[in-house]
């Protein structure tokens, strides 16, 4: 592969993970208003919310066979369009049934999406020799904020949905379109296609720990990302204002850690980087819990950030190499779907647990539990190492080799 097409695939790559995180942030901001819109009282809400993400699991799924068949750009080349549309129907029904086949559309194109993009995210650093995944995900961050502050901004102005959401998707939309010409699968022959229709070298003991690992990471997101705004308010006492904040400061931070967590990888190597930032993140949920106030919670879900933005990105890496040493190229794909089915996996765990927790029991101590669940991290924290010899082999190449590179590097 040319450093040309590198450059151009990472580049386009970058810019469907931006555009991914626009279109999640659109719609999970704005479900008071979609929730208002058709009626959907609140306790059948939570069957819908816990469709979209069931019915992505699905869709990740379905793409690890059919990535047997058909490279993985292929598959992201036609789900994010897709996702895009859902979302427009999402805004544009009338009806029960027509927001619920949206949102199904929406989740099963969703599951496809994330596996696809992270497939190429991980063929795409083998091809470089060095740690770049972090760096996709950064844009998916950005695109979160970005999506959010959207978001905001139509709710501020009292927006039809359809109107917030049809501007977003008219620029996105011909932008995917047009760099998903550049997508660049990596390295993937008939027999690597064959091997990942075979899910050879991607026995599930094979990625169990990462799978754990990818569990309790969602679910630490979905307890910031459900319970940041509602634990400062309730139980620490701010104002309804600055309960905003601990979710953006956590948003930001993530994006921050993300921007140069590549760096520390390849200094100091993706296990030392996925053990500081578990060590962080448990930090940051012990100072949630014992927090005597507003502004020390924020440092503690800052904290969150800091920690937790890491660990995802090497998951879905280490899987990648795992696979690749034990069935070559084409496994990687089977085991980046597979494991991607434990994002949602934690993301349908993580609130009700700390809900419940909290009702039962205490919000203070509900915030300790992903903090442990967070710390097994450091137990399978070896799955991450990438020690040995060059990366196109299957692990990265030494710290050394990038050291002292220069700018016009790939």
């Amino acid at each position: 592969m040319t450093d040309a097409r590198l450059r151009h695939g990472r580049a386009s790559l970058a810019l469907s993970f931006f555009a991914q995180g626009v279109a999640f942030a659109l719609l999970v901001t704005r479900i008071p208003a979609i929730q208002d819109r058709y009626g959907i009282s609140d306790g059948l809400l939570p069957a819908f919310l816990a469709a979209v993400p069931v019915l992505a699991g699905v869709g990740s799924v379905v793409t690890e066979k059919v990535v047997g068949r058909v490279a993985p750009s292929a598959v992201l080349r036609w789900a994010q369009p897709v996702v895009m549309l859902a979302l427009l129907g999402v805004a544009a029904g009338s009806e029960m049934w027509q927001v619920a086949v949206a949102l199904a559309v929406f989740g099963l194109a969703v599951g496809a999406l994330d596996a696809s993009m992270n497939m190429l995210g991980v063929s795409l650093q083998r091809a470089y020799g060095r740690s770049i995944m972090l760096g996709f995900h950064a844009a998916y961050s950005l695109g979160g904020i970005a999506g959010a502050s959207l978001a905001w901004a139509g709710a501020h102005w009292h927006l039809l949905l359809l109107v917030s959401y049809l501007p977003v998707v008219g620029v996105l939309l011909p932008a995917v379109l047009a760099g998903s010409r550049w997508y660049a699968d990596g390295e993937r022959g008939g027999e690597a296609a064959q091997a990942g229709a075979a899910g050879q070298g991607v026995a599930f003991k094979l990625l169990l720990p990462l799978c754990l690992v990818m569990a309790f990471a969602y679910i630490g997101d979905s307890t910031v990302s459900n319970w940041s705004a509602k634990y400062l308010q309730d139980v620490l006492g701010s104002s309804e204002e600055l309960a905003t904040v601990p979710y953006n400061a956590y948003m930001v931070t993530t994006l921050l850690g993300r921007a140069v967590g590549d760096f520390g990888v390849r200094r100091f190597g993706a296990e030392a980087v996925v053990r500081c930032g578990t060590v962080l993140a448990a930090a940051g949920f012990g100072v949630v819990a014992v927090a005597p106030g507003a502004w020390v919670g924020i440092l503690g879900f800052t904290l969150l950030g800091l920690g937790l933005c890491v660990i995802v990105p090497q998951t879905f890496a280490a899987a990648g190499r795992r696979a690749v040493e034990n069935g070559g190229p084409g496994a990687s794909d089977a085991a980046v779907a597979r494991l991607n089915v434990f994002n949602y996996v934690g993301f349908l765990i993580g609130s009700p647990l700390v809900g419940a927790l909290g009702d039962a029991w205490s919000y203070r101590w509900a915030m300790v539990v992903p903090m442990v669940l967070v710390l097994v991290t450091l137990r399978y924290a070896r799955s991450f190492g990438t020690d040995q010899a060059g990366y196109r082999g299957g692990h990265e190449r030494p710290r050394v080799v990038d050291v002292g590179r220069g700018g016009n590097e790939v």
